[in-house]
């Protein structure tokens, strides 16, 4: 019995909660008043995703499909995995689209699929969907296609004519991980396509000869997708990984997807150490990576086995085990050493560095930044604090590790 519209939407859009790179920043402003059309890519935000600067987006996050020809032990939808299947046309994923947009329900589509049949007929498929939105329907809104890498170039192209960002997963953080787990995937031909679509974005990018303007060509960049604890790599092999793919291919964002092999798992028994914190820990390493001045080994060096602190923050982890760095004197420190500090965050060190101009800054001007002063005491002086001895205490790091809790068996 053919399943209705409702229930291949709930089939499907769960099973596409597991593609993590859902934000929909970087891209250029569009709106349909400008020229007509349908939808825009600005406005405050069913899946909820948080753009660098705080905007909530609204986006139908859907899989075309669940069946897939592949068989990644990792993945939920590989075809030996017995879960329910479904399939949209698309047809019905621009009926959707174009629908929950006119409730109000969202701002922009990001769409995966299995594979089905092949690589090219399943990406030629989610290009139609674009091609489809964009051109007859005039859709403004925000557009990200999780892409195929098997796949040819030439879908891809197209598919970044129409799509404000593209995913091309790498995976694993190793070749030797892939192998072992998805045989049917070759870790050279996913490095390719995403130095392929990094060397059309950059050509795309400068000006036409005969209109001396740059072409749109997916504004928001390349993304990809990394999944944590399904094979054994470490925290320190994954932040290199993540390091490299940066530097390689211009990447907006590397996403973690934590592995859990019994996801039911958590709802008899807590999990002593969730997959999801661990997850938490790869991000907050990678933001001190992009957005702080840290250099991968700096962060990676002093690890235990490879693994970050999965109690204390990385940033709090590293300054702990680098006390000879601290403390830091908050009204002369330069901005490198400032970004460096537990509990400062960018917009904090950039407030600081205005409000030194004014006069000496005081605990009291920290609090009116937000700061929470219990993080940041020992390891800054202003005009009215100093630490003392208090970064040589023994049990510093028992201050800000989380308190044990009993576990509820029930």
């Amino acid at each position: 019995m053919k399943k209705s519209l409702r229930e291949r939407l709930a089939i499907l859009s769960d099973a596409a909660k597991y593609d993590a790179s859902c934000a929909s920043s970087g891209t250029s402003k569009r709106h349909s008043g400008q020229s007509g059309g349908l939808g825009s890519t600005e406005g405050s935000g069913i899946c909820h995703a948080y753009a660098p600067d705080g905007r909530c987006i609204s986006l139908l996050k859907i899989l075309m499909t669940n069946f897939c020809i592949y068989d990644c032990a990792y993945c939920i939808n590989r075809s030996s995995s017995n879960v329910e299947r479904a399939r949209f046309s698309v047809e019905e994923i621009v009926w959707l689209t174009t629908e929950f947009y006119r409730r109000n329900y969202i701002e922009g589509l990001f769409l995966s699929s299995g594979i089905i049949r092949n690589s090219d007929y399943t990406m030629e498929e989610m290009v139609r969907v674009a091609r489809t939105l964009r051109e007859e329907h005039r859709f403004r809104g925000y557009i990200h296609l999780k892409t195929i890498p098997e796949a040819s170039p030439e879908l891809i192209e197209q598919a970044g004519l129409y799509a404000d960002r593209l995913s091309i997963n790498i995976e694993l953080p190793t070749d030797t991980g892939l192998t072992q787990l998805a045989p049917e995937k070759q870790p050279d031909r996913i490095r390719r396509s995403m130095g392929e679509l990094r060397l059309k974005m950059q050509e795309m990018a400068e000006p036409t000869l005969v209109k001396k303007r740059v072409r749109t060509f997916v504004p928001a960049g390349q993304s990809t997708q990394m999944i944590v604890g399904a094979d054994g790599a470490s925290d320190a092999t994954i932040l290199s990984s993540s390091a490299r793919l940066y530097s390689s291919y211009e990447l907006k964002r590397v996403y973690y997807s934590a592995f859990s092999p019994i996801p039911e798992a958590s709802r008899v028994l807590p999990l002593v150490k969730p997959p999801l914190v661990r997850e938490h820990r790869l991000y907050q390493a990678d933001w001190l990576y992009r957005f702080y001045g840290f250099d991968i080994g700096e962060i990676t060096s002093g690890l235990k086995d490879g693994m970050l602190d999965l109690d204390l923050d990385p940033k709090l982890a590293w300054a702990l085990a680098n006390r000879d760095r601290f403390p830091v004197d908050v009204n002369r420190a330069d901005k490198a050493m400032l970004l460096r500090v537990p509990g400062f965050g960018t917009k904090t060190v950039k407030a600081i560095v205005q409000s030194r101009k004014a006069g000496g800054i005081r605990l009291e001007h920290l609090v009116r930044l937000g700061v929470s002063l219990r993080k940041v005491k020992p390891f800054v002086t202003t005009l009215d604090w100093s630490p003392v001895r208090l970064l040589d205490r023994s049990d510093l790091r028992a201050m800000f590790a989380p308190q044990p809790e009993q576990l509820s068996l029930f």
